[in-house]
């Protein structure tokens, strides 16, 4: 098969009884007395996943995600629908799934290498990896009882890619643990992709999914209502996240600064965004370092109190670059009625490296918007910043810099003569 993961019309139901001795009471009624309802957790899921390729999987809490991921690791069957997953498959569902907790960290590994079909003689070749990758120290012949969950989840990551798997599906599990082994689970997880690993994440880290995804999957109650682009599915998420308790719209469609995803409920909405030069010019293409003025027109259709605007710049990757709005920087302390306007202008400094940006604009109430989202517009404009009179840098952002060097010359004897200290600055 040409595909690494196939899932046709996929769903799952569960049983919920109101009381326990309903469950025994069905049973002992040998089926004559149904006292419990049908919860679906998954609904007509389907897709396909390609050899090599990295998917995200994201939705809001009880969407179907880890029941997804059970059914795709064979701990947990369908009632309908079929899946088909090809190769050797490691996953890190939970952490520590499988682990006794009396058992020592080594035995563990052990067990958990066996239980993923490898010969005892080659688990116990891989332990001394495992070991050094982890990086727990003596605790690895210590009972997993006594692991915090970051040593847990360390030697649980270690163990399940000691060898590269065909397939490998991991949820959430890399949001536990201290930074520095974080990266080490994403440098792997990308040499593995690189060497033509299918890879499944299931996150709630957006920068983790525009990251190590090339594709996104949103799960919603269920069922499976946005599959494309990273940027696309999580604006789209992002969305959907502020439109929990409030009767708000989404809006996708195409525009010159790419798939643009708008959303609220239009109380306020964002009429006009404009990018000015130092020049008062409309603009789209700036030099490093320059100012640009952010005008935004909001206009009114019901009584709002103190809105706050916001703006957030990506880079072309959809990566969150800067962000910011009134409520922190200048709180705008107003009524408003229907037919009002307000224009407001932020200043900024593109202190931004070489390359293509986005604009999103948002009004909503208070410091976010996930209480009153009155119109959120991802990616409304486009523009690029181009090379300027700026020493050549590497990187996102410009940071000005000051370097001092001090030369010693060594054919110099200690206490004669001079040693020379040369200066130069790199202002913005």
């Amino acid at each position: 098969m040409s595909q690494a993961i196939v899932v046709t019309d996929v769903a799952k139901a569960y049983r919920r009884y109101v009381r326990p001795w309903h469950r025994l009471g069905e049973w002992l009624s040998a089926g004559r007395f149904a006292w419990h309802e049908t919860f679906w957790a998954l609904r007509h899921v389907s897709f396909a996943v390609a050899p090599g390729e990295s998917v995200g999987i994201v939705g809001l809490n009880g969407a179907g995600k880890s029941t997804l991921l059970k059914i795709l690791t064979g701990t947990a069957q369908p009632t309908e629908g079929q899946v088909w997953v090809g190769g050797r498959v490691a996953a890190l569902l939970e952490l520590g799934l499988g682990f006794h907790p009396d058992f020592p960290g080594r035995q563990n590994v052990l067990m958990a290498a066996q239980l993923m079909g490898l010969p005892s003689a080659q688990a116990a070749a891989l332990l001394p990896e495992v070991e050094a990758f982890a990086e727990i120290g003596p605790y690895i012949d210590l009972p997993i009882r006594t692991y915090s969950t970051g040593m847990t989840v360390r030697l649980a990551f270690s163990a399940a890619t000691a060898v590269r798997p065909d397939v490998l599906i991991v949820d959430e599990t890399l949001s536990v643990g201290d930074a520095y082994f974080q990266h080490k689970c994403v440098r792997r997880i990308k040499e593995f992709k690189a060497a033509g690993t299918t890879i499944l994440v299931v996150s709630h880290d957006a920068a983790a999914v525009k990251t190590l995804c090339d594709r996104a999957l949103l799960l919603d109650r269920g069922r499976l209502i946005q599959d494309g682009r990273p940027d696309d599915v999580l604006d789209y998420y992002n969305a959907l996240i502020a439109k929990r308790g409030a009767s708000q719209e989404i809006l996708q469609a195409e525009a010159a600064s790419g798939r643009t995803t708008r959303s609220g409920t239009f109380q306020a909405r964002i009429a006009e965004v404009d990018l000015l030069g130092a020049d008062g010019r409309s603009t789209r293409a700036f030099t490093v370092g320059e100012r640009a003025r952010i005008r935004c027109l909001v206009q009114f259709s019901a009584s709002v109190s103190s809105p706050t605007v916001g703006i957030l710049i990506r880079d072309r990757v959809g990566n969150d670059v800067f962000g910011t709005n009134t409520y922190h920087t200048a709180p705008i302390e107003a009524e408003f009625a229907p037919g009002d306007e307000l224009e407001v202008e932020l200043e900024v400094g593109l202190n931004l490296g070489p390359g293509a940006y986005t604009l999103t604009v948002a009004v909503h109430s208070y410091a976010t918007h996930l209480l009153d989202n009155y119109d959120w517009w991802d990616r409304v404009v486009g523009f690029e910043v181009l090379p300027g009179t700026h020493p050549v840098f590497v990187g996102t952002v410009w940071l000005p810099v000051r370097i001092r060097t001090t030369t010693h010359r060594a054919d110099i004897a200690p206490g004669v003569g001079t040693s020379r200290q040369d200066e130069s600055a790199c202002a913005s």
